[in-house]
């Protein structure tokens, strides 16, 4: 809180309290809520929140908090934040902070700590909270004392955006907090003058040198990836393939930069690309497990990659050409030097998409009787082929599970950019919940459609209920086969099914009327011609719902079968 004191000479002094600081660089920094779960080493920032017009969203679990910033952070463009109090509330938060950090989204995790006073003396909840999150963030300090407060906030906000985003940790400690210091002692950061721009185009020799590789290329390709729309470069990404007339793949969160039915939108022909293609253009998307380490491109390939980080360029794999910085700079740059230049490879060009195309449609072809399947229990292909139906170009899509995720990453499309939202590499399951709720506070505009897997909701389901707290509708449907069928298969396939349901196996929860008890929309569905229907009930209800399919516990999606942790 602030107030006015007498000062030396008998003038009056206005003071401030670190909390009301740490809420004054929030503000500057264009936050404009945080996600928490309280606790005694905290609370002032609360009350400077409600000072500044921070709006606070209380949840039931430090890790829900974490992952709301996250997913805050994907929406918006705008740096996400948590609070969460010292110990127990911080070790709470690692998993949504870690999760963050592999998938390059900006959030700050502020935490608690003991009072400076009793540092070493065993404190409350004492914990080495900088050591244990230096190695998960881009930047992890303590705040020393009130005068830095604000200063180090703006610090660790500038940290999130250097090279590739990421996450953020302050602990500050309950005497630093909740002190009182003359108002000009404190460094408050002017809102837009402690930031400059990270936006590189990238090296202009390297730029001219793909453009040349993209002129003469007869089967080029590119994928997409998410720091696609971490540089909103939705509108260059889509001018530099319709430019150069090249088929586009999209992964993590560059689905949905060109909508489905484009010309140039392609999705079930990747690994024929990736084996046929003679320049491959990979944008915002590190050679990880997702990748194959790389080894899914063809080797006789030339290969380029596109990354924010020079230290994820040629990573575990070599290329012929790398370039770093912000995607949407260096693919409108290479759009126009190589502008009016296909000549005689367009033909070529216009034949290779027709090969793409035919391979992408009898792949459709093979699999739409399962999407159509009346079969009880329910083909988990029939599930989120309505899921895909059903959604408009104002739908965010958030997948929160293992194998029924895995499906829908086949199936669904997002039809318009920054409308699909998953963990990212760390594979975390729980975050749907999370995801829903600061997709719903950062964008009411939109509908929020959530697929959850029955043990990914299990993880943090009970923030159903903070969501029906803040008036926040989503449509969640659980894909429940009473399994976390995607570890079950990996053990039959390894250890023989006489084994297969050890440690994996859950009850048959009725996930809908869990719902219902809570104050929201639930429904038990069995029969597959009653998804729609119960799809577009949710949607009329307007309350946050859970609509509980049971899918057939023995179906299991391709890339399940295929996870090379079991070969």
């Amino acid at each position: 809180m602030r107030k006015t004191v007498a000062g030396k000479g008998g003038t009056m002094s206005e003071t401030i309290s670190g909390g009301h600081l740490v809420a004054k660089a929030l503000k500057a920094e264009g936050v404009d809520v945080i996600y928490t779960l309280c606790g005694g080493h905290i609370i002032d920032i609360y009350d400077g929140c409600v000072d500044e017009g921070i709006e606070v969203i209380d949840v039931r679990h430090e890790q829900v908090a974490a992952h709301a910033a996250d997913g805050y952070a994907r929406v918006t463009g705008k740096p996400g934040c948590a609070v969460v109090t010292a110990g127990p509330g911080t070790t709470d938060a690692v998993t949504g902070v870690a999760n963050a950090f592999r998938a390059e989204s900006p959030m700050l995790l502020i935490g608690g700590q003991g009072a400076l006073g009793q540092h070493k003396m065993g404190s409350l909840q004492d914990l080495p909270h900088v050591d244990m999150m230096s190695p998960i963030t881009k930047f992890a300090a303590t705040v020393p004392s009130t005068e830095r407060v604000a200063d180090m906030v703006s610090m660790a906000f500038r940290e999130c955006f250097h090279g590739a985003p990421g996450p953020s940790f302050l602990e500050i400690p309950r005497d630093v907090l909740d002190a009182k210091i003359p108002l000009e002692r404190a460094r408050i950061p002017k809102p837009g003058h402690y930031r400059a721009s990270t936006r590189q185009q990238g090296d202009p020799e390297a730029i001219e040198k793909l453009a040349d590789m993209l002129v003469h290329a007869d089967k080029p390709c590119i994928l997409l990836g998410s720091q696609v729309w971490t540089c909103r470069a939705t509108d260059a990404a889509i001018d530099f393939v319709r430019a150069l007339n090249v088929p586009a793949y999209m992964n993590g969160s560059g689905r949905g930069t060109l909508p489905p039915g484009d010309p140039h939108h392609f999705q079930l022909s990747r690994r024929y690309a990736f084996t046929e293609a003679d320049l491959i253009v990979i944008v915002g998307t590190p050679f990880d497990f997702r990748m194959g380490y790389g080894r899914r491109l063809s080797p006789t390939a030339t290969v380029v990659q596109i990354d924010l980080d020079y230290r994820t360029v040629g990573k575990n794999r070599d290329i012929d050409l790398g370039i770093v910085g912000d995607c949407g700079l260096i693919l409108a740059a290479t759009a126009q030097a190589a502008g009016g230049r296909l000549n005689g490879s367009a033909t070529r060009r216009k034949e290779w998409l027709e090969e793409l195309r035919a391979v992408e449609t009898q792949a459709y072809h093979k699999r739409l009787p399962r999407q159509l399947s009346d079969a009880e229990p329910i083909d988990p292909y029939r599930l989120v082929h309505e899921i895909n139906e059903f959604l408009t170009e104002d739908t965010i899509y958030i997948g929160d599970g293992g194998d029924i995720v895995t499906f829908s990453g086949q199936v669904v499309q997002p039809k318009s950019p920054g409308h699909w939202m998953d963990p990212g590499p760390l594979g975390t399951l729980g975050v749907g919940v999370a995801f829903a709720m600061a997709a719903k506070q950062a964008r009411r505009d939109k509908e929020v459609l959530c697929l959850f897997g029955d043990g990914a909701f299990s993880l943090t389901g009970w923030d159903f209920e903070t969501m029906v707290r803040f008036d926040l509708p989503f449509i969640g449907v659980v894909g429940n086969n009473s399994s976390m069928n995607q570890i079950r298969y990996g053990q039959a396939a390894k250890y023989g099914e006489d084994r297969a349901r050890v440690g994996n196996t859950l009850g048959d929860v009725r996930y809908g009327e869990f719902a219902k008890l809570l104050g929201g929309h639930g429904e038990e569905v069995r029969d597959p011609v009653q998804i729609r229907p119960a799809l577009e009930r949710a949607r009329e209800s307007g309350k946050p719902s859970l609509i509980n399919v049971w899918v057939d516990p023995d179906v299991y999606a391709p890339g399940t079968m295929n996870q090379t942790m079991y070969k």
